[in-house]
């Protein structure tokens, strides 16, 4: 049997490529921003502005951040030098009427070192009606004049609210590009992650199903070599569970040569023993013949088709009450599984007998619940000791071994219930209810 894989290149291979490609769409972003983007535009303020602030004058600004006096203990710094600044420093002083030596203009220099700003920088300026001889100073810029008592008054522009104009471009060219490269990196993602999904997926179908088809999967290399060995660990644990059904149809159709001869070897018995034998040999046949069928229908598992799980119980509870017994199920939603009509029928009718037999009455209910299909049947007998709520389950066991067949049965029902809640990938359990009576709940994945 052939695995069915074609790997492609391996998953080591695919994330360095994936990362490759997010580098270099990085550096192409972060290229295309540096060129295409404007450089930010600076703000400047004439040597009146800035005065008139220092008089205590209110002045507003549609376009640049308003300018703000304030007070401190020391001079601003760092204090810019040039051949300009001792005009401007005079100027200040001139008009404000104080000494030069106590203005002080700080800022950063070379902040604005772009070409493009200082074409930008003129064409503002000249926008503005300034004359070449008006002096101003470029933001940012603190300038700080000594007063008497030693402090310093300092004129700044206010500290910005939020993100300037050019800050608020570059967040919006980068949510741009991560939009644009988000489908780029779905796509990796997704391919990246659908093959282990897929395997999964074909895990989870093999605990329903171990006749179910080999895993067949394209994706990397490290992929294939996990499906190879899954598909091979399937093919050994379906020929294990096929040896061991086999062993025990062997055994069970064997012992019916033996059972034979005992019986003809009784005819000589006197007659109150020979009805005693009879009987255990009785009870021998038909664990033997359940035993068969049991191993028949593990064999040969029905097709799974979709099935509506409330008709059914509904179904069987009708038929039930037509011969007398007490069984009814509860009104609710219609729920659709895959499944084998007749494993699931075997299964409910199973439980609906036990309950009638051992509890006097069955009520059912079908519902869903976290993605199961879940069937719960009530009846209103003693339940079960916690300790054997497990017990019961395994084959051939009876809580009363003294109990007659025809009120006990061979033991082999809730095993079988349990065999098929299995196979379809679900499970049953048994809960005593707490005003008194049993409830049987099969869990069964939609």
């Amino acid at each position: 049997m052939k695995s069915g894989v074609r790997p492609t290149a391996s998953l080591l291979v695919q994330l360095l490529t994936l990362t490759g490609l997010t580098l270099v769409a990085a550096w192409a972003m972060s290229t295309l921003l540096l060129f295409m983007l404007p450089p930010p535009s600076p703000d400047f303020y004439r040597l009146s502005e800035i005065e008139r602030t220092f008089r205590g004058a209110e002045q507003t600004f549609t376009e640049r951040r308003p300018l703000e006096l304030t007070s401190q203990a020391q001079s601003p710094s760092p204090r810019l030098e040039g051949r300009s600044i001792p005009v401007l420093r005079d100027k200040i002083a001139e008009d404000l009427g104080v000494q030069a030596s106590d203005v002080v203009i700080a800022g950063e220099r070379g902040r604005f070192s772009d070409r493009r700003v200082g074409r930008i920088l003129r064409d503002r300026v000249a926008r503005a009606g300034m004359s070449d001889e008006e002096h101003f100073l470029i933001e940012p810029f603190a300038v700080g004049v000594r007063q008497p008592d030693g402090r310093w008054a300092v004129v700044r522009t206010r500290a910005p609210v939020g993100l300037n104009d050019w800050q608020q471009r570059v967040v919006l060219w980068f949510a741009l590009s991560a939009m644009a490269m988000s489908p780029v990196a779905w796509v990796f993602a997704r391919r990246l992650s659908k093959p282990i999904q897929v395997f999964a997926d074909a895990a989870e179908r093999l605990g329903r199903d171990p006749r179910a088809p080999p895993l067949a999967l394209r994706g990397p290399a490290e992929i294939g070599v996990a499906a190879r060995a899954f598909n091979e660990m399937q093919k050994r644990l379906l020929r294990y569970v096929e040896d061991r059904t086999a062993m025990m149809g062997a055994i069970a159709h064997d012992l019916r040569t033996p059972l034979t001869r005992l019986r003809f070897r009784i005819e000589s018995l006197p007659e109150e023993q020979r009805a005693k034998y009879a009987a255990d040999l009785d009870q021998m046949e038909e664990m033997i013949t359940a035993t068969l069928a049991f191993v028949r229908d593990a064999s040969r598992p029905g097709e799974r088709t979709p099935l509506e799980l409330s008709s059914l119980v509904e179904s069987l509870c009708d038929e039930m009450s037509e011969t007398g017994a007490q069984a009814e199920v509860e009104p609710g939603e219609k729920v659709v599984l895959e499944g084998d009509p007749m494993a699931l029928r075997r299964l409910v009718a199973n439980l609906l007998e036990n309950a009638v037999k051992f509890g006097g009455r069955a009520r059912a209910r079908v519902f869903r619940d976290a993605g199961h299909a879940v069937v719960e049947i009530d009846d209103d007998g003693p339940g079960i000791p916690p300790q054997e709520a497990e017990k019961v389950f395994e084959p051939f066991y009876r809580r009363e071994p003294s109990r007659s067949r025809q009120t006990g049965g061979i033991g082999l029902g809730l095993a079988v219930v349990r065999s098929i809640a299995r196979g379809h990938g679900g499970d049953v359990n048994l809960v005593n209810r707490a005003g008194g009576g049993l409830t049987a709940r099969v869990e069964l994945p939609l």
